[in-house]
């Protein structure tokens, strides 16, 4: 088995499948294009899903990408072997092309041929689908890894929990086939299998075959049978060194190292320090990619914003419980930029917003705990009277105040009370119960929505941003975009209050355009055609070769994946609701179609 860098295996990764005649396309930005239904790229098929269901992709049929992708449903449990927020996914694709039997063959090849990865063939295990009342049991990929020469008590047939891949509620899915890693370690039982989470499986591949689209009336078969098969790259890169988890591989060398640098402390101290040095390299990592990121938001109270802001106060908590000095994160940020800046350029092209706003935010932080030690003393006497401090009270100051319980415990001790922490968890609980129900408000859409209405607003957002530029000035541009199916939210540099005279001028310019009713023409062109012939598209985006360019004759050119409609005409009448500001330099636009 071959121990690669994190870097060699990208490499090696994007090689092989251009030997099998796949076409590199660079990685879609984190914050989904118009997008509901997620707040950030979670999966490689995420940016894909248009092309699942049909739509012709300029570069074919047959893609590879390195795909960066966000989650952060497990935020909490982050500081273990297993959890990270930020990762990158390793993914090929077949678009109505190949199926299961190449699909099958060519991760096989790559993991075990001497030539790729060279992993021991009996160390690896199989998971197939064991079918139910929606689909068929997968007997054509059972048979088809005996065929590869695989030991059939190393093949499980398992259920739709373990061996089915949706998107979201609705959307492309389909079975899949995973390989897994035999680590070693002893079986929890006698029935231990890769749907165990002892640790003895570690799943390294996933080849997905979407062959349905759930609807919310069931699945129907797809017009196209599609290949989605992923890699986790730090994972595999963990395998491939032999080290316990992803935190010990080069990926967060150098991090690591510069937290060491700055709290005196070693990673392996003790479980508590090493938790808190993974917390800290994992949410800072992630905090980096995200402002890096083309369309890279800023901290805030919702969405996006939120998941930044809970990412760098986190990674500052335990920042100040290793002693590190104030100011400090964006030390640990440049570490991140300049480990990934050779393949993510964005991050260089960024350094500077990345630095300043982790800056602001820590700064930020600073004062709200002062806040939440000033409220603590307003409530002080209580607490003496009460004997304690209630765990409603303890979760006010956490969730108002932004104050960690570990603070209140600590200031609680110095007056000799305890805390309620049971009472903490369960006020705590209740919360993630209320925001786990408006997370799943997120997807009542489905995955990239392409609904009549979203379609409808999306080509308005392009009318919008070409009538800012007229209106503003040419150098306003797209700092974010969200569309749902009811309104249009839509960010882009400018460093003051839009007049009410600039927004009914910007309104009239877009219906203008709309009772034009002129044809939206869609062509394919190269980057370097689109841009000299006037097509505007991300700051500092990474597009492939080929790209899809969509013009309304005489207003705008912009690059983009879609969806739109056919004429302005189909619009209707274009309403600004709101703007507001959304961040230092940003501002933001609401709107309608009537």
């Amino acid at each position: 088995m071959r121990k690669l860098t994190t870097k060699e295996l990208r490499n090696l990764f994007i090689e092989f499948f251009k030997t099998k005649d796949h076409a590199v396309i660079s990685s879609a930005s984190l914050i989904p294009e118009n997008d509901p239904s997620v707040l950030f790229t979670t999966a490689g098929m995420h940016p894909l899903v248009p092309y699942l269901l049909g739509e012709k992709h300029p570069a074919g049929k047959r893609l590879v990408n390195v795909q960066k992708c966000v989650r952060t449903g497990d935020i909490d449990d982050v500081g273990d072997t297993s959890h990270l927020t930020f990762f990158e996914m390793l993914g090929n694709w077949s678009l109505g092309d190949y199926f299961k039997k190449e699909a099958i063959e060519y991760s096989y090849e790559f993991l075990t041929s001497p030539d790729w990865l060279g992993i021991d063939k009996d160390k690896l295990y199989f998971t197939v689908f064991a079918g139910d009342e929606d689909a068929p049991k997968d007997v054509e990929s059972y048979e088809h890894w005996l065929r590869m020469g695989v030991d059939p008590s190393h093949i499980f047939f398992l259920p739709k929990k373990n061996n089915w891949w949706f998107a979201g509620p609705t959307g492309p899915c389909g079975p899949d086939t995973e390989i897994f890693y035999d680590t070693g370690i002893e079986p929890c039982c006698t029935d231990c299998s890769p749907a165990c989470s002892c640790g003895k499986y570690l799943e390294i591949w996933n080849n997905v075959f979407m062959e349905y689209n759930k609807t919310s009336n069931g699945f129907e078969p797809l017009s196209q049978k599609n290949v989605d098969t992923g890699m986790g790259l730090e994972r595999t890169v963990a395998t491939l060194q032999g080290v316990e988890c992803a935190y010990d591989t080069d990926a967060f060398s150098g991090i690591l190292k510069e937290i060491e640098t700055l709290s005196g402390k070693g990673y392996r101290d003790n479980p508590d320090t090493t938790k808190a040095f993974r917390i800290i390299a994992d949410h800072i990592r992630c905090a980096t990619f995200i402002l890096g990121d083309p369309r890279g938001v800023t901290p805030s109270n919702v969405d996006q914003g939120y998941v930044l802001r809970r990412l760098i106060r986190r990674a500052l908590r335990y920042a100040m419980q290793l002693e590190i000095p104030e100011d400090s994160l964006y030390i640990i940020a440049e570490a991140v930029i300049n480990q990934n800046a050779d393949f993510y350029t964005e991050l260089e092209t960024n350094r500077e917003r990345i630095i300043t706003e982790i800056q602001t935010e820590e700064k930020r932080f600073q004062r709200t705990l002062k806040q939440g030690m000033r409220e603590f003393e307003k409530m002080k006497e209580h607490f003496i009277q009460e004997g304690k401090i209630d765990g409603k009270s303890a979760f006010r100051l956490y969730d108002t105040f932004g104050f960690p319980i570990e603070f209140t415990q600590e200031m609680a001790s110095e007056i000799g009370l305890t805390v309620d922490i049971e009472g903490f968890n369960e006020a705590f609980a209740e919360h993630q119960k209320k925001s786990q129900i408006g997370a799943d408000q997120k997807f009542k859409g489905g995955l990239a929505d392409s609904s009549e209405q979203t379609t409808r607003l999306h080509t308005a957002t392009h009318l919008l941003q070409a009538a800012l530029r007229k209106v503003l000035d040419e150098s306003v541009s797209q700092r974010g975009s969200n569309i749902t199916p009811e309104r249009l939210r839509f960010d882009f540099s400018f460093d003051r209050k839009v007049t009410r005279e600039e927004l009914d001028e910007i309104e009239r310019l877009v219906n203008e355009a709309i009772q034009a009713d002129v044809e939206v023409i869609c062509e394919e062109k190269t980057v370097e055609e689109a841009l000299n012939e006037g097509a505007i598209g991300l700051f500092g985006e990474r597009y492939g070769e080929r790209v899809k360019v969509y013009t309304v004759p005489g207003f705008s050119k912009e690059i983009c994946g879609g969806p739109h409609v056919k004429r302005t005409g189909e619009l209707g009448t274009f309403k600004i609701v709101k703007e507001e500001a959304s961040s230092a330099g940003v501002r933001r636009i609401k709107a309608v179609l009537k």
